[in-house]
């Protein structure tokens, strides 16, 4: 597993939401976004966030809210169609992972011990998935955890 630690700036974000148990139905928010981005020439330029908002262990699955997001610049200008937010930056631990449902739940899985492990200490923010180059290429994507401490880009 390819692990680095990473100071992530904060991001301004459109992004579309789906409320229900977490699954194949996440896929279709985030072919929706893309197709907003595609639409006005912005996928190019930017990247793809998959965030899950709720932790499916403590909220009901059918109240699990999930949110495909494009980061933006400060100047771009959104429609109706999408709503607009923000997510916290910091430091996180990137682990960069092959984009299989089998890879992400073994990555999953192994990251709460491999933070214990190493002496790290989850922030309150929320974790995501950002799919990075053209926002096109899939097979590969990064699972940003946040963690507290000072840390510097290297």
């Amino acid at each position: 597993m390819d692990i680095q630690v990473e100071l992530i700036p904060n991001y301004r974000i459109a992004y579309m939401r789906r409320v229900g148990r977490y699954g194949p139905e996440n896929y279709e928010v985030i072919e929706k976004i893309k197709h907003w981005a595609r639409d006005r020439n912005l996928l190019h330029s930017s990247f793809i966030l998959a965030v899950p908002q709720d932790n499916p262990l403590t909220t009901p699955p059918e109240n699990c809210r999930f949110d495909g997001c494009l980061v933006l610049s400060k100047d771009t200008l959104l429609d109706e169609s999408v709503y607009e937010g923000e997510i916290s930056g910091g430091p996180y631990l990137i682990f960069k992972v092959k984009h299989t449902a089998k890879d992400l739940e073994k990555t999953y899985v192994e990251l709460f011990p491999y933070l214990k492990e190493q002496g790290y200490v989850l922030d309150s923010k929320t974790i995501f998935e950002r799919y990075v180059g053209e926002a096109e290429d899939e097979s590969f994507c990064e699972i940003c955890v946040p963690i507290q401490g000072e840390y510097q880009n290297e």
